[in-house]
C-alpha cells in the first residue's frame, strides 16, 4: 500500500526518504502532512525548543537514579526516570 518517497526539507534543501514504515506510521497516528523538514532538521529543531525550557533533577522513585524532568516535581507524587517509566507503561 505505501512505497518509499523522496521528500526534500524545506530547511536545508536535503533530499531524504519518508519509508513506507514512516508513511504507515503517520497513517495510524493520524498525521494529515507529510513531515517537511529531513531527520537531521527535525532533531536540531526539537532541540533548540527544548534548549530554552527549564529542568529539575529528581531522583527516580523507582530505581533511585538521579534523572531530569521538564517540570517542576509536585510533593506526594512519584517521579520516575526514562527507563522505569517506559516499563510502566509497557505493563
Amino acid at each position: 500500500m505505501y512505497s518509499d518517497k523522496t521528500l526534500s526539507c524545506k530547511d536545508c534543501g536535503a533530499e531524504f526518504t519518508f519509508s513506507a514504515a514512516e508513511q504507515e506510521f503517520y497513517a495510524a497516528k493520524g498525521f494529515e502532512h507529510e513531515p517537511a523538514r529531513c531527520p537531521e532538521c527535525r532533531r536540531k529543531r526539537k532541540q533548540a525548543k527544548n534548549a530554552d525550557r527549564e529542568m529539575f533533577t529528581v531522583i527516580c522513585d523507582q530505581c533511585g537514579a538521579e534523572t531530569q524532568v521538564p517540570f517542576r516535581p509536585t510533593n506526594g507524587r512519584p517521579i520516575y526516570c526514562r527507563d522505569c517509566m517506559d516499563n510502566r507503561n509497557r505493563d
